[in-house]
């Protein structure tokens, strides 16, 4: 299934989800959408990378963003947002035995601050559900300060989290009661 299909099925899914008219009018109208040296901006892909018992998220704290945000990544030209999203997981977190949904699980378009040499920017960031199916030993790689695996039920309940966090944490918890 192409991402354009993938994208009209969540908008099928999440009628209200102001994300995806965004992300499908910019893969409409860009030339390379998939490539970072996209100035304007360009696809990411997220895993909301999920303990086997499906209780825990294991969230990163973004070296150059200083947050607790989802693992995940530049799609560096490829098209295949879940594999994208599994290939991050693996690199971010040192975890093997991860398995990744194709179904879209989020989206969220958010600005990212201008750098030395990288002009402000959008990503349109892409989360594929990622189930950590063996050891949960991590290994915390150089994009990271910290990793810790976080009770997807206290995270919705906190205010002071990420906004996405905490509504990819409440979309879990209703599929997963």
């Amino acid at each position: 299934m192409s991402l354009r299909e993938s994208l009209c099925g969540y908008a099928k899914q999440y009628p209200d989800d102001s994300q995806v008219i965004a992300c499908i009018t910019f893969l409409d109208a860009a030339v390379h959408p998939f490539d970072r040296e996209h100035v304007e901006g360009h696809f990411t892909g997220s895993a909301w990378l999920v303990s086997a018992d499906g209780e825990r998220v294991l969230l990163t704290h973004h070296r150059k963003l200083n947050r607790w945000l989802q693992l995940g990544g530049h799609a560096d030209g490829d098209a295949d947002l879940a594999r994208v999203a599994l290939r991050e997981a693996e690199e971010e977190s040192g975890l093997t035995d991860l398995v990744v949904e194709n179904t879209i699980f989020d989206m969220d378009r958010h600005r990212i601050p201008a750098r030395t040499n990288e002009p402000e920017h959008w990503h349109y960031d892409v989360r594929y559900v990622v189930r950590a199916m063996g050891s949960e030993a991590f290994v915390i790689s150089e994009e990271s300060l910290a990793l810790a695996w976080k009770p997807i039920r206290e995270l919705a309940n906190d205010p002071h989290a990420d906004e996405s966090l905490r509504r990819m944490a409440c979309k879990w918890l209703a599929r997963h009661p």
